[in-house]
């Protein structure tokens, strides 16, 4: 307002000065469009570049750093109330620079409780997690604190209050914990907790990560009072939990025991330390044989159900599981469970059990599964690095596509993709609450590649970039850099099909190999950290060698797109001038496709061409011919004279284009492939004509 105010009054002032008329100065040219070339840094990162936790290389800086926590935890589920109660101890390992004054608590499952902000809906609002007792190195802290007090008459002045331990927001899903004496640098602290809770009931839906199909089956999952990710980035990890966007965690050891009814299977992340407490004789000697080839074996059939059959004989067992270095635990417990398990052949490591936990009525969604997880376990760890983790265990359940360490709530459907999230983000421990595309993004990019694998094809991600065009410019769309907690209603587009459209025209560029080694080694760089948008970008980068600043600024933090067009093509003098023109911000490079008239003269090749097949010639002009400013170049062809039949703008279809009709010379008309039904414009797999 205060702009608009000052004009005003100039506008009035002005005429009673009766300043002598100066004709006006035109204002110099600027370029038609001003191609930024750089990737834009937050204070953020810039802080983290100055205390050298990470740098230009993308890769961990030599000061990096990241909090451990590791739990010791045991619950207890009661049926047909399919209520869980636990207790914790968590040691809390501040490997920083900087004192902790607080703690962050994630309470997720009060994602469940009523007047908890959600951005979906949930199956049954229930009490949520109730947190009974907290001690902090052996003291009691206070869950119920007094309001805190105003600092003297009006707020200011005065002593400053007494910091309490005390806890704030138990209610909600993100709480915190005051603490008189702070964590000090490079040491431990003991946090304990009490806290029970109802597994939401999912009969008639599907549950969010987890639930209860009546009173025989339970998926357990953000279950735990769970200390937040502090680094160097922002400190304490504080965004709610919303639903849809997922968990940024911390690594550590998890301990757990679960004391469940005796006939009630129990699966779940980590190593059974105790099989000869819980399974039969019977299906001991079946896990004995489990790993001898890739068949499906049965463990625990659908006959044998109850205390002795089931499991051994009693009324409650422990069931007691260690996970070494995770970001999470998940688990889930059935009385009607069959168990099947089969193996996966993990490069440089071996093979690795796959079990099958899944309801007799349901073995047909789960007939294929185990080879499904097999065949991505492989197929992953040969394309990234090798899966680290020693098992793998696909559980049924009211979610049928989420992932935890170790344990996904998947049949046959999304094993391949809930399978990939052991690479992000169980082994690269991204944000996904932040920046999804980082988790659902690149799993949904290399979905394409395993499926074609699957098949045995090779991968085509042809038209997957040039499709970005027809949703570039709605309004709607967040760009990646946005903390997809608050997405919007394209959220689904924003976190899990942008990404694979930006590395589709980052192959078209570099070569889709180039990616996938430069992936694979940025894999192994941050395995087991925690890499922010801007490690990833300088890391590719680099590890592609290429300045592509321009490229990664487009992508991550507009929603622009090159919107590209064959504008005129003239001959003469044995020469032709192709003109391209690009209307969109986005830059990219000039490809074209040459197709000469199949007789004529000999064809001389150019340097920057070459020949696909006797008739045809790929030519490239860098994206550098942009960054001038304007908005057409002249791509002069010297094949010598023989006829020209056909240009065609971007032939692999990897630069977005909201209309690719016009990317043809002589024009013709190319119908652009539809939107899925229900999805935004280039939702659907596109074709490339």
């Amino acid at each position: 307002m205060r702009a608009f105010r000052l004009l005003a009054v100039s506008a009035l002032v002005l005429p009673l000065a009766a300043p002598a008329q100066v004709p006006a100065k035109a204002p110099a040219a600027g370029p038609a469009r001003a191609v930024r070339r750089d990737i834009p840094l937050t204070n953020m990162i810039r802080r983290a570049f100055a205390a050298g936790t990470r740098d230009s290389t993308g890769r961990p800086g030599k000061n990096y750093w990241q909090t451990q926590v590791d739990y010791t935890i045991n619950a207890r589920l009661d049926v047909p109330a399919m209520r869980i109660t636990g207790r914790e101890s968590v040691v809390i390992h501040n490997n920083s620079d900087s004192a902790m004054r607080s703690v962050q608590m994630r309470l997720d499952q009060n994602l469940f409780a009523a007047n908890v902000p959600k951005a979906e809906s949930v199956p049954e609002i229930t009490d949520g997690m109730k947190v009974t007792r907290i001690t902090f190195n052996g003291e009691t802290v206070d869950l119920n604190p007094p309001a805190p007090q105003r600092r003297g008459p009006g707020g200011a002045g005065g002593a400053l209050p007494q910091v309490r331990l005390a806890a704030i927001g138990l209610n909600t899903t993100s709480a915190r914990i005051t603490l008189p004496k702070p964590i000090a640098p490079h040491s431990t602290a003991t946090l304990e907790a009490e806290w029970n809770f109802k597994a939401p009931t999912s009969d008639n839906g599907r549950g969010i990560r987890m639930g209860a199909w009546g009173d025989s089956l339970v998926q357990v999952a953000e279950w735990y009072p769970r200390v937040a990710v502090y680094d160097d980035l922002r400190g304490w990890d504080t965004d709610p939990y919303l639903g849809p966007s997922e968990f940024y965690n911390n690594f550590g050891r998890f301990d757990v025991t679960i004391d469940a009814p005796a006939g009630w299977l129990v699966g779940a992340t980590g190593i059974l330390q105790n099989p000869n407490d819980v399974l039969t004789p019977t299906a001991r000697e079946r896990l004995s044989h489990a790993l001898e080839s890739d068949s499906v074996r049965p463990i625990v059939t659908a006959a044998e159900r109850g205390p002795g059959k089931s499991t051994v004989d009693g009324t409650r067992l422990s069931w007691h599981f260690i996970a070494d270095f995770v970001g999470d635990f998940a688990w889930s417990s059935s009385d009607r469970f069959v168990w099947d398990a089969t193996r996966a052949t993990i490069p440089e490591k071996g093979v690795v059990p796959v079990y099958l936990l899944y309801e007799p009525s349901h073995a047909a969604q789960y007939a294929q599964a185990g080879p499904l997880a097999r065949h991505a376990l492989e197929f992953y760890s040969k394309l990234w690095m090798p899966y680290v983790f020693p098992k793998l265990t696909l559980s049924d359940g009211p979610d049928t596509g989420m992932e935890f360490p170790m344990f996904i709530g998947s049949s046959a459907g999304a094993a391949d993709h809930e399978t990939g999230h052991q690479w992000w983000p169980m082994m690269v421990g991204v944000n996904e609450t932040w920046y999804g595309f980082m988790d659902e993004g690149f799993n949904q990019y290399m979905n394409t590649l395993s499926a074609a694998d699957r098949n045995k094809q090779p991968a085509n991600l042809d038209g997957m970039g040039q499709s970005y065009g027809r949703t570039s410019g709605d309004e709607t769309e967040a760009p990646l850099m946005w903390d997809a907690n608050y997405g919007g209603p394209m959220y689904r587009f924003q976190a899990y099909q942008k990404a694979p459209l930006m590395l589709s025209m980052l192959g078209g560029i570099v070569g889709d190999t180039a990616v996938w080694r430069a992936q694979s080694e940025y894999a192994k760089a941050w395995l087991f950290k925690h890499p922010s948008p801007w490690d990833y970008a300088l890391f590719m980068s680099n590890a592609l060698k290429r300045d592509l600043g321009w490229f990664w600024y487009y992508w991550l933090f507009t929603t622009e797109s090159v919107d590209g067009s064959v504008a005129a093509v003239k001959s003469a003098n044995g020469k032709t001038t192709v003109t391209v023109r690009q209307d969109g911000q986005m830059p990219s490079p000039v490809v074209l496709r040459v197709k000469f008239a199949p007789k004529g003269a000999k064809i001389v090749a150019m340097k920057n061409s070459v020949m696909t097949d006797s008739a045809t010639a790929v030519v490239t002009y860098p994206v550098d011919v942009w960054f001038s400013g304007s908005r057409t170049f002249d791509a002069v062809l010297s094949f010598g004279p023989r006829a020209i039949e056909k240009i065609t703008l971007d032939p692999s279809c990897r630069f977005p284009d909201r209309d690719p009709v016009d990317n043809t010379w002589p024009k013709q008309t190319v119908q652009a492939a539809p939107a899925a039904a229900g999805g935004p414009p280039g939702f659907g797999r596109p074709r490339c004509e």
